[in-house]
């Protein structure tokens, strides 16, 4: 998975973990701040990469699946509590991870590797 869409996925995870817009996360493999904003309501997903400057959105009630127009491809995503996985269109892979408060774990099985960050 490209090192935007993890990013995103976690911004959207962290977004709907704790119930409110984020608007950049922490993201520990490149030691810095991304400037991504997120927020989930009425079954809407919406966002903004500013490092891209590109968006990225969804609806559906049962999901948190979006389309991430910078890479032209759709990401499903679903949270079960503090779980969460998902599959990317754009790699072909399936992902998975945790949510502890403002900390979100991601496994990206086109990698093999953990990927952290915080909101």
């Amino acid at each position: 998975m490209k090192e935007t869409t993890r990013a995103r996925v976690a911004a959207v995870v962290g977004a709907a973990g704790n119930q409110k817009r984020i608007s950049s996360i922490y993201d520990y493999s490149t030691s810095c701040h991304r400037n991504i904003s997120a927020s989930i309501s009425n079954g809407k997903v919406e966002g903004y990469d500013y490092t891209t400057s590109s968006f990225f959105s969804g609806s559906s009630n049962s999901s948190l699946d979006f389309y991430d127009y910078n890479n032209s491809k759709h990401v499903n995503l679903k949270m079960n509590g503090k779980k969460f996985d998902g599959y990317d269109y754009d790699t072909k892979k399936y992902f998975s991870g945790t949510i502890n408060g403002k900390n979100i774990s991601l496994y990206d099985y086109d990698t093999g590797k953990y990927y952290n960050y915080s909101i």
